[in-house]
């Protein structure tokens, strides 16, 4: 038993001295950079956790399309809304000034698209107008809060539409989540806890083929690592603040095993380059770490 008991001793310790090095990494990456840099890494097969600022309650941005897309297969589960369903494209909802392919696709509207279609743009094209089409039918942000909250994810906050955003920067503050929160709901949304198991594959599939931020998580893993992901970016403001650059993943590692990664900096006076590197270097060591 003495033996035992020793093993697993010299076991973790092994794994704290590795936590450490990786901690010491991630330090270097962030040290002296002017932002605030949350991050939460969850290993699904072995529990590992690695948490930084992982509580700060920090600004989403488009990340939060997520949370709405499975908002909006909750209600096509329920038999509320269908994927195959007609949505009118018109001058009303394909605001100019904002970042739109599916306006760059219908730039005269005047045609129905399916659902399907604005789901898949807003999720894997991060499409601000397709975003809150998309709150529209479900009745507002409030909808995806009370799915959110029936689903028992906690530090996670949406309150205003990506309109409501282009208009009040502070209102990007207003729908945040923790790192912790969102490595957790993606760990559920992998667990099938979120969705039926037809709409968890098809969501699934949309965030696999993300074109979006391409310069973030995924920029250093090698290339044919599969990586279901949400990108989140506010731009500069007129002060040089940028309030989000973020990304979220579901990744998975050459042995088939997996883990979820959040990293956001906010309020940084970085240049753009050097948040997403940041993030970049982050994925990276993580994915170093998990190789090992």
């Amino acid at each position: 038993m003495k033996k035992i008991g020793l093993l697993l001793l010299l076991i973790s310790a092994f794994t704290f001295a590795q936590q450490s090095v990786l901690e010491q990494k991630i330090n270097f990456i962030i040290k002296d950079k002017k932002a605030t840099v949350g991050i939460s890494v969850l290993g699904f097969e072995n529990g590992f956790k690695y948490n930084k600022n992982a509580d700060k309650k920090l600004p989403m941005q488009s990340v939060f399309k997520f949370h709405i897309a499975a908002a909006v297969l909750d209600y096509v589960d329920k038999g509320k809304l269908a994927l195959d369903q007609k949505v009118l494209l018109d001058k009303s909802n394909l605001l100019e000034n904002t970042w739109s392919p599916l306006r760059d696709k219908y730039p005269n509207g005047g045609v129905e698209v399916p659902l399907s279609e604005i789901l898949e743009f807003t999720v894997a094209r991060s499409d601000n107008n397709g975003c809150d089409i998309m709150l529209k039918l479900l009745g507002g942000p409030q909808t995806v809060q009370k799915f959110m909250d029936s689903k028992g994810v906690k530090g996670f906050q949406i309150k205003y539409t990506e309109a409501a955003m282009h208009k009040d920067w502070n209102a990007q503050y207003e729908n945040y989540s923790t790192m912790t929160s969102a490595v957790d709901v993606l760990k559920k949304f992998y667990d099938g806890k979120l969705l039926s198991k037809k709409s968890t594959d098809y969501l699934m599939k949309v965030m696999l083929s993300t074109s979006t931020g391409k310069n973030k998580l995924i920029e250093q893993l090698p290339k044919d690592t599969p990586v279901a992901r949400k990108t989140g970016a506010s731009g500069k403001n007129d002060a040089g603040l940028t309030g989000a650059e973020n990304e979220i993943a579901i990744i998975t590692l050459p042995n088939g095993k997996h883990y979820a990664i959040s990293v956001f900096v906010s309020n940084s006076t970085e240049t753009d380059v050097v948040n997403c590197k940041m993030i970049s270097d982050i994925s990276k060591t993580v994915w170093d770490y998990f190789n090992k």
